[in-house]
């Protein structure tokens, strides 16, 4: 059965959306739990997680660890019982019945991948990124595609390296292309472009690929994060 994980910070806008979102498409027989694991929110997201439990939705877990995605969905990964894993991100809504796709998946032997992706957004550029996630090119990979993989292979992996504190995504997606273990859903699922909208298009593509291209030619974890911070106010 699958465990969801979605690591959160500060994401009082939007939790309570995802949540009613996956518990309405969802099949009991598959999901076993959906672990949601903060990494110190300041503002009401943990409150209205657990509201949410309140209500009767007894499938969901709320953790708290410390800040940092890999970490976060780490944390998360040990704590679930679930025998595929899936994360997710607080902004990413997956299609109708992604758990008995992931499922069938799963059934043919593919232990990992994810769905093709569509942002929440008319612009072109965005539209053309979303179009080209249907092929299986790793340069066409991201984390906000979400992810399911078979708890084996992610512990045989090594789970995400917390070290990196942005591009935690890629590097298991890498290690992933490298065993050829990696299948696309050909089904969308839809991504906010929030942070397109908060910083330019043009200036955060740019960002991404400037990123891409320095882990290319060899730079560390710490290296992407001071060049990324250097750039964003997050």
């Amino acid at each position: 059965m699958i465990s969801i994980i979605i690591p959160v910070l500060n994401e009082e806008d939007i939790i309570c959306r995802l949540l009613n979102y996956i518990t309405r498409n969802f099949s009991s027989k598959h999901i076993l739990e959906i672990v949601v694991v903060d990494g110190g929110s300041t503002d009401h997201t943990r409150a209205l997680v657990e509201k949410f439990i309140s209500t009767g939705h007894r499938k969901i877990k709320l953790l708290k660890t410390e800040k940092g995605r890999a970490r976060q969905m780490n944390f998360g990964a040990k704590t679930a019982s679930g025998s595929v894993l899936y994360f997710l991100h607080a902004d990413s809504f997956p299609p109708h019945d992604f758990d008995s796709l992931i499922m069938n998946e799963i059934d043919q032997g593919n232990e990992a991948g994810c769905f093709r992706m569509q942002f929440d957004s008319s612009h072109w550029w965005l539209k053309l990124a979303g179009w080209f996630t249907q092929f299986n090119w790793r340069a066409c990979r991201g984390g906000d595609q979400s992810l399911f993989i078979s708890r084996t292979l992610f512990n045989r992996i090594g789970g995400y390296q917390e070290h990196y504190t942005i591009y935690e995504d890629q590097v298991l997606i890498k290690a992933l292309y490298s065993r050829n273990q990696f299948v696309v859903i050909n089904k969308k699922l839809r991504t906010s472009a929030r942070m397109y909208r908060k910083h330019g298009i043009w200036k955060l593509q740019l960002l991404y690929w400037s990123i891409y291209v320095k882990r290319w030619f060899g730079a560390d974890a710490g290296a992407l994060y001071n060049f990324y911070r250097k750039r964003i106010i997050q």
